[in-house]
């Protein structure tokens, strides 16, 4: 099993704290989106890029490598490892626990990848320190999702009067930009107000749909919005992102 094999492989590398299987390899294989991806957290330097190559064994094809991303086939399973340093990860943490004047990093990079840290399927743990991080992520203050849900709140009501003027214009491409920017940022500002880590893109239908706080409404008028029938015209669509977006506000 090649979950097992880079398990197994990784963990013997004295630079791996730990090892975490990403949630996209967890679906079957004959899945379209299905890829071995796996999370390399390391706290020293890692080996040069020919050295991982020839470490990954002779059945590796169509390797690339981009920094600390290294991707690769394995007859026709993508895999893909992607190496991060403890050292940056407690950093970025550290401010999400409390350096409010700070909060402004967060705000830019998102909260993915503190949902990756949380929800991975640890493989290998050298120490404590992947417990150590959930821990505290677990217990991050109400300031901290008050800032981060005003930030996306702000770029949900931005995108909002977007779609409005790109109606007025008949602006078919506009409108369609600020259509998906509306309904991203809309799914993470509820995400936000449930203290949850914004999910993978694949994800998010799944997860929002299930949220405990949001507006009774809400699954009715997302799954509407989502129709692509002629009789949600654009005025009607955005009509109903002006009600979900009304909905989010209140909560």
């Amino acid at each position: 099993m090649l979950t097992s094999r880079f398990s197994s492989l990784l963990s013997a590398w004295d630079c791996v704290e730990c090892v975490s299987l990403n949630e996209a390899a967890l679906p079957a294989t004959f899945d379209p989106y299905f890829a071995l991806i796996i999370d390399v957290f390391c706290k020293s330097p890692i080996p040069e890029v020919f050295t991982r190559e020839e470490r990954y064994g002779n059945d590796v094809s169509a390797f690339e490598s981009s920094g600390n991303k290294d991707r690769f086939l394995i007859g026709d399973i993508p895999v893909r490892l992607e190496f991060k340093f403890t050292k940056n990860i407690d950093d970025v943490v550290a401010i999400a626990s409390g350096d409010n004047e700070r909060l402004w990093m967060i705000k830019d990079l998102g909260t993915y990848g503190f949902y990756r840290l949380c929800n991975g399927d640890i493989l290998f743990s050298r120490g404590g320190w992947i417990d150590k991080i959930r821990k505290r992520l677990c217990e991050l203050s109400d300031d901290f999702w008050t800032v981060i849900r005003q930030a996306n709140q702000s770029k949900m009501e931005h995108f909002l009067s977007d779609l409005g003027a790109a109606l007025i214009q008949n602006d078919d491409f506009f409108y369609l930009m600020s259509e998906s920017g509306f309904i991203k940022t809309a799914c993470l500002t509820l995400f936000c107000i449930n203290r949850r880590f914004e999910p993978s893109h694949r994800a998010y239908y799944k997860q929002v749909m299930e949220l405990p706080a949001k507006a009774a409404s809400f699954c009715a008028q997302l799954e509407t919005f989502l129709r692509n029938e002629d009789d949600i015209t654009m005025e009607r669509r955005y009509a109903l992102a002006q009600l979900m977006a009304r909905g989010i506000i209140t909560l």
